[in-house]
């Protein structure tokens, strides 16, 4: 019998999802909002997976490696990345990420759903959104070169207040970010289209 709180979580990412209202409250101020992604935007595919821990649901996040090229060095995301011509749909594409990027097996994770797809102009990515669960806990194995490390964390830390906290933050030696909203986990930092993705989740988790 499946645990209560994943079959509310499934009914009601099933109803009307909180949308760009609940992504872009973790926006920085500077990132104006998009009605639609351009028709060369390439497409991705993410996976928000909650999973039992002790006695909570925890989700799994990874910190990137980092790369002085790379943009999106050392930020915390959620396992995924860009569709490749073998994926038949995009829940595909996020699935067969989790498995390369942290070893989790694709039969052991069951979807429940999806998110609002989110644009990222800085990448132009449209990215797909998926939230599933593991029934116990997985065996995590990163892949070294894409994962520097995973971080694991209780569902319910996000619904704490103090968790949303504001922080300027340093792109490169020219740009800084002023008073940019994250989430403080851990003591590091969930940012940008992780955090406005995240945030629609917590904004559905929190009408169960």
């Amino acid at each position: 019998m499946q645990d209560p709180f994943i079959s509310k979580l499934e009914k009601h990412l099933q109803n009307t999802l909180p949308g760009q209202e609940a992504q872009y409250k973790m926006a920085h101020g500077v990132r104006k909002r998009t009605s639609s992604a351009p028709p060369n935007a390439r497409k991705a595919g993410v996976l928000a997976l909650l999973y039992p821990k002790q006695t909570d649901w925890h989700i799994v996040f990874i910190e990137r490696p980092h790369h002085p090229e790379d943009r999106h060095s050392g930020q915390i995301s959620f396992p995924g990345g860009k569709q490749e011509n073998g994926d038949p749909n995009l829940a595909s594409t996020a699935l067969r990420e989790a498995e390369e990027e942290i070893g989790v097996p694709t039969t052991m994770v069951h979807l429940l759903g999806n998110l609002t797809e989110l644009y990222i102009p800085v990448s132009n990515f449209l990215v797909a959104p998926f939230v599933g669960f593991a029934e116990q806990h997985p065996s995590f194995s990163p892949q070294p070169s894409e994962v520097h490390a995973i971080l694991e964390v209780p569902l319910k830390q996000f619904l704490l207040p103090s968790t949303q906290q504001k922080i300027d933050l340093k792109i490169t030696d020219q740009l800084t970010l002023r008073q940019v909203p994250y989430f403080n986990i851990q003591n590091k930092v969930i940012w940008g289209a992780t955090a406005m993705m995240l945030n629609e989740l917590i904004e559905v988790v929190k009408k169960i």
